[in-house]
């Protein structure tokens, strides 16, 4: 079994701009600069054979390039119940239409529809025992985020190995639009 999921990596200038912000709730698990991405959709553990399924459907995705902005900050949960920070993405229908692309080739290879709402964003930080009011103070902060527009040209299939220090990702295909 191995643990996989759809993403766009960010150019390195935006990462650096993005661990800026990574700073300020007390409690929060920054996630490391080389774990900052968008994900397309979260396939979980997975079969060998349907990851190689997997690889072929999406190796067949048929989305052009595209530009995509950051924009907001929020968060996941409430009250103590917070669970991660984030920073948004722009509303953009090429990227829709990515997602779109990787759940059909989620449901060609085998495996059951996603049931929650995509909602494009980077995880920050995960947090445990949070502040709400602290963690709403830095929502506020940083709620004008907004990045130049980013280059799509790619997206990667990654594994996830979850560790004490949180998940590590490695690439394990890289797919260029058309």
């Amino acid at each position: 079994m191995i643990r996989l999921f759809a993403a766009l990596s960010l150019p390195p200038e935006i990462v650096k701009g993005l661990v800026r912000r990574q700073t300020g709730v007390d409690n929060a698990r920054w996630r490391p600069p080389e774990s900052l991405h968008v994900t397309l959709r979260f396939f979980g553990e997975v079969r060998e054979d349907v990851a190689r399924d997997l690889d072929a459907e999406l190796a067949g995705v048929d989305v052009p390039p595209f530009e995509m902005v950051l924009e907001g900050a929020g968060s996941f949960g409430d009250g103590r119940d917070l669970h991660a920070i984030w920073a948004g993405v722009a509303e953009n229908p090429e990227l829709r239409r990515l997602a779109d692309a990787c759940e059909t080739a989620a449901r060609r290879a085998g495996l059951k529809p996603e049931k929650r709402r995509y909602k494009p964003h980077v995880t920050l930080a995960y947090l445990k025992q949070a502040d709400p009011a602290e963690v709403a103070g830095w929502i506020q902060g940083h709620n004008l985020l907004k990045s130049p527009p980013i280059a799509v040209d790619s997206f990667g299939l990654y594994s996830s190995t979850l560790g004490g220090e949180g998940a590590h990702y490695r690439l394990e295909a890289e797919y260029p639009l058309a």
